[in-house]
């Protein structure tokens, strides 16, 4: 009789202590984590899709170089993939295609040649927006860029102003590489999903 009482006496300690435990751990989340109203930061309001055209103005060479090596490829990638290849980017995003054209804004990031086998760069750029409702708001994307293709497509993984908790891709298309130089022209189509604040 003694051990049956001893059982659930211990039973009853470990059904308490874990109810303690539970509820202590319950009231720490509570405090790191609390649901709020999606109307305190508009998000009661319907999402819009906006489509954004502007050029990526790639300079590589130059007493005006935008895009500047932080470490050069791996040597023997040099010539097949640029393999290894980090450059840092503080691109001008114009309206028109030409270099001349006016700035909206600009790229700020990085990319990475990430393929030993052709030219892939993994991009983590930050537009930046200067123009009307959008100026100071950003729109940040993060992606596989495989370069030669015609056409490629980079997710949007967020942004800040008018684009809080954007979504949606970038749709890339090299209008002119300059092999000279270094040089690239890239038309972007930017599909965002996004709340006006």
């Amino acid at each position: 009789m003694t051990t049956q009482k001893n059982l659930i006496l211990f039973f009853f300690l470990l059904l308490s202590s874990y109810t303690f435990t539970s509820s202590a751990t319950t009231e720490a989340e509570s405090i790191f984590e609390n649901p709020i109203d999606r109307k305190l930061l508009g998000h009661d309001k319907e999402q819009n899709l906006s489509h954004f055209r502007f050029y990526w103005q790639d300079i590589v060479g130059g007493p005006n170089a935008t895009s500047i090596p932080i470490i050069q490829p791996i040597p023997k990638f040099n010539t097949t993939s640029a393999f290894g290849l980090i450059r840092v980017i503080d691109n001008a995003l114009t309206i028109g295609p030409n270099l001349t054209s006016k700035v909206i804004g600009r790229a700020q990031g990085f990319y990475v040649a990430v393929s030993e086998t052709e030219l892939v760069l993994l991009m983590a750029e930050t537009f930046v927006f200067y123009e009307g409702r959008y100026n100071g708001s950003t729109i940040d994307i993060v992606g596989r860029n495989v370069a030669f293709n015609q056409e490629r497509e980079i997710p949007i993984v967020g942004g800040s102003g008018v684009f809080r908790f954007a979504k949606g891709y970038a749709q890339l298309k090299t209008l002119n590489y300059d092999a000279a130089s270094g040089d690239t022209l890239v038309q972007y189509d930017v599909y965002v999903y996004h709340h006006w604040m």
